[in-house]
């Protein structure tokens, strides 16, 4: 790659510093050549050496405006706020028409919470600058910590119509189109940027994101398709690609930009899961399961990748090898209630009905408070024997569900079983006021109750209310 002038002096500069540092002999920089090698380590995160740059500067160029503001920069850097305002104070009282010395007043403003000072201050710098671009981009940003996220875009934009290439510009104007749900205004803005600077790639793939959002997905993977024709090596593009080619069920496509992103970088256990996924949907089981497989071998930790492999082997009807790898995530991760809901549905097809209730009451108390997860509970609480038990947990769950008839039902029938009879009308005709039609569960889950002359009575006086 070919080095501009700039570039090569720049380099040189850097280079003859470094090795002045090796020998202990003083050489001479221009104040201008100072500046951007203390930048540079600024901007590596090298402050000590940018600190020995500055030191050296000020002796060789005691009075550049340039160089104190350098300093200044170095001050805020390193919160010494009172010190850096002082100066800047100084440089204020020489050179009034510096817009360096507003940005940094602003820079401290914006330190101290003082957004509105600090736009006030970044609009003085605009009557003196010559870069529009960066200073539209602070004031942008200003907005952006006071939540105006308006204005912020409107800056933003302003920057960008100053210099189109200014990538953090054009990620946040999509930030604030998204973050005010102006996502078709947004997908206008993106076409009308494209039309002016059609090879940012950044761009293109902003497009497609927005509009793999609004769920036009031939059109994201067309945005997407010049992203990666842009840069073949865009990880980021061929990924979210391949995620609309799946919306599309197109997946023998999105297997392939999957796999693109595995060539690019180290395999991720995300793009191995969603393989898996797409060759299952096309029915090739052998490879899903060799997905899967690599998928929780690539990162155990990744509760995805270990319910893939369980779902696969329960909707084949594996129970044994479904068990198998449930409890291998279990031994990861035993407090993880998608985990214990799977080993409880399980031992429940397998009617290991004490195992299932035991998984069970693990997903609820790790967080499950789905109705179903209450209900197969109470259900096999009730098979064993144990109403007591189911009763209290049917109370625990209305707590979540407070008009929900199935727990009503549920409930009435329970109360029949240990003979409440209160209790049991009460909850019978919450459960017939709630959903009618729904006494059938008393039939199906309660033969027993359900013979008794009474119940029959009590649910067609309802009827006839």
């Amino acid at each position: 790659m070919q080095l501009s002038n700039e570039e090569e002096d720049y380099n040189l500069s850097l280079s003859k510093f470094e090795s002045m540092l090796k020998t202990n002999k003083v050489l001479f920089f221009d104040s201008e050549e100072f500046e951007e090698i203390i930048l540079h380590y600024l901007d590596i995160g090298k402050a000590n050496l940018a600190k020995k740059a500055l030191k050296l500067a000020l002796d060789q160029h005691p009075k550049s405006t340039g160089l104190k503001l350098v300093q200044v920069e170095m001050l805020v850097y390193d919160d010494k706020l009172e010190l850096a305002e002082k100066l800047l104070n100084e440089l204020y009282a020489i050179e009034p028409n510096n817009e360096e010395i507003y940005i940094q007043k602003a820079n401290i403003c914006s330190k101290r919470d003082q957004h509105e000072k600090a736009v006030e201050l970044l609009k003085i710098a605009l009557q003196y600058t010559d870069d529009y671009a960066d200073v539209y981009n602070l004031i942008g940003m200003e907005y952006l910590f006071m939540d105006n996220l308006e204005l912020a875009k409107e800056n933003f934009i302003k920057c960008l119509e100053e210099d189109l290439e200014d990538q953090s510009a054009l990620y946040n104007v999509v930030y604030c189109f998204e973050f005010l749900d102006q996502n078709q205004d947004a997908i206008v803005y993106l076409n009308d940027y494209i039309n002016k600077n059609p090879y940012s790639e950044i761009a293109w793939h902003q497009l497609g994101r927005l509009h793999y959002g609004v769920k036009e997905y031939e059109n994201a993977i067309r945005a997407f398709d010049y992203a990666t024709l842009i840069d073949d090596e865009f990880l980021g593009a061929f990924m979210e690609k391949a995620k609309a080619y799946e919306r599309l069920k197109k997946y023998n496509e999105a297997i392939e930009s999957y796999n693109r992103t595995i060539e690019l970088d180290d395999a991720t256990s995300y793009a191995l899961l969603r393989i898996g996924k797409c060759y299952e949907k096309l029915g090739n089981l052998a490879k899903a399961i060799q997905y899967y497989n690599q998928t929780v071998h690539e990162d155990p930790l990744l509760d995805k990748g270990w319910i893939a492999i369980t779902d696969f082997h329960l909707r084949q009807k594996n129970y044994q090898k479904a068990l198998f790898f449930v409890n291998k995530a279990l031994a990861i991760d035993n407090q993880n209630r998608l985990y214990w809901k799977r080993y409880a549905t399980i031992n429940k097809q397998m009617n290991f009905f004490e195992e299932a209730e035991f998984g069970y009451r693990k997903a609820v108390e790790f967080g499950d408070y789905a109705l179903d997860t209450w209900l197969f509970w109470v259900d096999i609480l009730q098979f064993l024997g144990e109403f007591e038990s189911a009763i209290q947990t049917l109370l625990q769950a209305s707590e979540y569900f407070p008009e929900e008839n199935e727990i009503e039902y549920r409930l009435a029938g329970l109360y029949f079983m240990i003979q409440d009879n209160t209790k049991a009308k009460f909850h019978l005709s919450n459960g017939l006021r709630l959903n009618f039609d729904n006494y059938i569960l008393i039939e199906d889950l309660f033969p027993v109750v359900w013979s008794k002359k009474m119940v029959k009575n009590y649910i067609e006086k309802h009827r006839k209310q």
